[in-house]
């Protein structure tokens, strides 16, 4: 979040005056009015296993979205589209365990739904999901994980009970929220996990999941997928793993996994989960760290502003 002083032109043409904010999309944000979005930076880097980067990657995304244009096609509209959007100040804290910031995270989200909006989480490692998850409920938007269902885009099915030695990991973070209660887990891309974690897929009911082997060998793959986001009856999150794109597109990530899916078929996954039954009553776009090119940031950003688009949209048909 940037604060000025002095009259700066926005990169869509618009004119910021003193004491306004630049927010998401480089957009003046109004905060004297209840806000409907909370874009939310979540720098978390406490487990990484692979590479790191991630406590710079929700500010670097929110710096790229910017340069994304405001116009949707899907929306047919400009963004913010009539809503009140508001961008955090990025979390920070300094705590001495893992624990102690998983709750500040779930405070700092808390602080950012207070009345209801509907948050745009930029993070900053995996982890963050489950302190989501506990935000929601504790602010009222759900009334309990049994009733939610995951919709996880991600190379990786993030089912392990441990990894490195840590239960509340990036790398275990599904299985956690599924002890928590989750009621459903839909994953869509994994390509890298463990004889564990498949045993896991197989034997628990909660669990649905297409391969990124399947998407990629079976073209008619995508339509059983939107089939089943279009069934989802009930509360939706929705987490976008970076990595769940083909490292070709996203060099920036924790632990780029070759294979992966392209950009087209994420954004047509995001619109899916919105055009069902469901209602989606928040999303993560995580794993992000920025590359010197820019490009794994300004894709963060731009799958960002399609799930804003999307909520738009969902926002006039109801």
């Amino acid at each position: 979040m940037v604060r000025v002083s002095v009259e700066y032109r926005l990169p869509h043409g618009a004119i910021m005056t003193a004491s306004a904010r630049i927010g998401f999309l480089g957009l003046e944000e109004d905060w004297s009015q209840v806000p409907d979005v909370s874009v939310i930076q979540i720098p978390f880097e406490m487990t990484v296993s692979y590479g790191a980067g991630t406590s710079m990657g929700p500010s670097a995304a929110l710096e790229a979205s910017s340069q994304v244009e405001a116009y949707s096609d899907y929306l047919g509209d400009d963004l913010p589209a009539g809503m009140n959007i508001r961008t955090l100040d990025a979390w920070r804290f300094e705590g001495p365990t893992l624990i102690s910031h998983l709750e500040s995270i779930q405070d700092h989200i808390e602080h950012g739904i207070t009345h209801g909006e509907f948050p745009i989480i930029l993070g900053g490692e995996h982890g963050l999901l489950l302190p989501a998850l506990k935000a929601c409920v504790s602010r009222g938007i759900l009334e309990s994980l049994h009733d939610l269902t995951l919709v996880q885009v991600d190379a990786h099915a993030d089912l392990r009970d441990e990894l490195n030695g840590e239960r509340f990991s990036h790398g275990t973070v599904v299985r956690r929220c599924l002890d928590e209660g989750l009621g459903r887990a839909i994953q869509i891309g994994i390509r890298a996990y463990s004889l564990e974690e498949a045993r896991m897929i197989e034997s628990d009911d909660r669990i649905s999941a297409w391969r990124a082997r399947e998407i990629r060998e079976d073209e008619t793959a995508i339509l059983s997928i939107l089939d089943c986001l279009s069934d989802i009856n009930g509360p939706i999150w929705l987490s976008v793993d970076i990595d769940a794109l083909d490292p070709s597109i996203v060099p920036g990530t924790g632990t780029p996994v070759p294979g992966g899916l392209d950009y087209w078929l994420v954004s047509r996954i995001i619109e899916g989960v919105f055009e069902g039954k469901g209602r989606v009553i928040g999303a993560d776009v995580s794993e992000i760290a920025p590359d010197e090119y820019g490009i794994t940031q300004f894709t963060a950003a731009s799958l960002a502003t399609s799930v804003l688009a999307c909520h738009a949209k969902k926002k006039r048909e109801v």
